[in-house]
């Protein structure tokens, strides 16, 4: 099930909210583990086990974990360690058994012995709750947060549906305080609504739209390679991912505040970053939050001199892009970034922020590795990312542009220049000073986001193309 989705929006969040509010507040948290079960198990009930049996074990060794950490530290570190590999295991296991076996086969010795398992698919979403119980075992290790002796409580935690499938990592100690009791207010609520349907907006009406113009485009440029067809490509992929992401991290963040809780932001207009390493201050914050504070600082971060900086920074970002998904694509689009990352942190971070005119090239240099990035991580077969990187130079294109890609672009430029402006803050600023100068607009918002809210379920109602990217995660 998935947010953007009928049976999501018509039946099971209604219903939820529903049976959430009608229950004591005791009985909140039992509530949502047992929606959030129902929710992620609605297509593949089987892998309800799986992510049971993550949380059964990062709850039974947090105990000795929280009983040993200062009394006897190897104990602790022992059952630590115990429940890290357990649940990395089982990522490993759904996620990469077939690729290592794939890729192992290509060896002649091993080529028609190995194969790799049928049947061997992935939980949605096992990156991502694998990702969130690690850091409450780590932290509980860490003396960061206490044992939480209530199943109820961690598996609600764990299966919380709003950032089950999709994110943002939700670490344990951000919402151990709000597992126990939280807010529950019209303003918060209405406050949630108006997230959700904002996302809800960004992914329907932008997310999709966009990626019905790259699909195309992609057909178009298989057979007609033109230069221009190549940036287009870049550029409504770009856009495309943004607000799918962006928009699927929006709902999360109104349906937590629905139920009381309140999660960290996940974006913040990452296409305004003025360098790569901006860039991903900004971009999947939970995700590079969490591999700073559990891999980067761990192996030492940037105490232990420049070259091991370095070593540091390659290993981080190798797991950045090999958790991304099981492919060579991923691998490259994490060393990738590395390279850009260790580059900016040698000399040119300093260079891009000496003044105005640096920082403009340091946008420009941003925004055109990124694109780059974007083609090498959709691209599962190389040879095409590389095809379209090539082509956006002129390298094996046929032309400039052709009467085709020209048609498109007068037909799509309105949507891509509205979701220019909407991966931009400007649009809020302008509402916002508006509203100052003339209180009586305040009535604008709502009037809005209501008709964002309709015209976004008449798309959705339509069927028309709404592709899922978390199946790899």
């Amino acid at each position: 099930m998935v947010f953007s989705s009928t049976i999501f929006l018509f039946g099971f969040l209604p219903l939820s909210l529903l049976i959430y509010y009608i229950m004591p507040l005791k009985g909140r948290n039992l509530a949502l583990l047992l929606l959030s079960l129902v929710f992620y198990g609605f297509g593949e009930p089987t892998y309800i086990l799986v992510m049971l049996f993550s949380v059964t074990v990062a709850y039974l060794t947090g105990f000795p974990i929280g009983k040993y950490r200062e009394s006897a530290p190897k104990k602790a570190k022992f059952w630590l360690i115990l429940s890290v590999c357990l649940n990395l295991g089982m990522l490993l296991f759904f996620k990469y058994t077939n690729f290592f076996i794939e890729n192992l086969a290509l060896i002649p010795p091993l080529s028609g012995i190995l194969e790799p398992i049928e049947g061997l698919t992935l939980p949605i979403g096992i990156s991502f709750y694998t990702f969130q119980i690690m850091s409450y075992s780590i932290d509980l290790y860490r003396g960061k947060t206490d044992t939480q002796r209530s199943y109820i409580s961690f598996g609600a935690y764990v299966a919380l549906f709003p950032q089950l499938i999709a994110g943002p990592i939700v670490r344990y100690r951000d919402v151990d305080d709000q597992l126990i009791s939280r807010e529950h207010s019209v303003d918060k609520f209405a406050s949630g609504v108006s997230r959700f349907t904002v996302g809800f907006a960004k992914k329907l009406l932008l997310g999709d739209s966009l990626a019905a113009i790259y699909a195309y485009l992609g057909t178009v440029y298989a057979t007609e390679p033109t230069t221009f067809t190549a940036w287009l490509l870049v550029l409504t992929y770009t856009l495309h991912i943004y607000f799918d992401f962006s928009g699927y991290s929006d709902m999360a963040i109104g349906l937590g505040r629905m139920l009381g809780f309140e999660f960290l932001e996940n974006f913040n207009y990452p296409y305004l970053a003025s360098s790569i390493t901006d860039f991903w201050r900004r971009w999947h914050i939970s995700l590079s939050s969490w591999f700073r504070e559990y891999v980067y600082i761990p192996l030492g971060g940037n105490r232990k001199g420049l070259t091991r900086q370095f070593i540091n920074m390659g290993v981080v970002w190798f797991l950045t892009g090999f958790w991304h998904g099981a492919a060579w694509n991923f691998i490259l689009w994490g060393v990738f970034y590395f390279v850009i990352l260790a580059l900016e942190k040698a000399f040119l971070l300093k260079w891009f922020e000496k003044n105005r005119a640096t920082r403009a090239v340091g946008h420009i240099w941003a925004l055109l590795l990124i694109g780059i990035g974007w083609m090498i991580f959709d691209h599962t077969n190389l040879s095409e990312a590389f095809a379209i990187v090539g082509g956006m130079f002129g390298m094996g294109t046929v032309g400039f542009t052709s009467a085709t890609v020209s048609y498109e672009l007068l037909r799509c430029l309105p949507l891509l220049v509205v979701s220019v402006v909407a991966a931009t803050p400007y649009p809020a600023k302008l509402l916002a000073k508006a509203q100052d100068k003339h209180p009586r607009l305040a009535i604008l918002r709502p009037i809005l986001i209501g008709l964002a809210l309709l015209v976004a379920m008449a798309y959705m109602v339509s069927g028309t193309f709404s592709p899922f990217l978390y199946y790899i995660f």
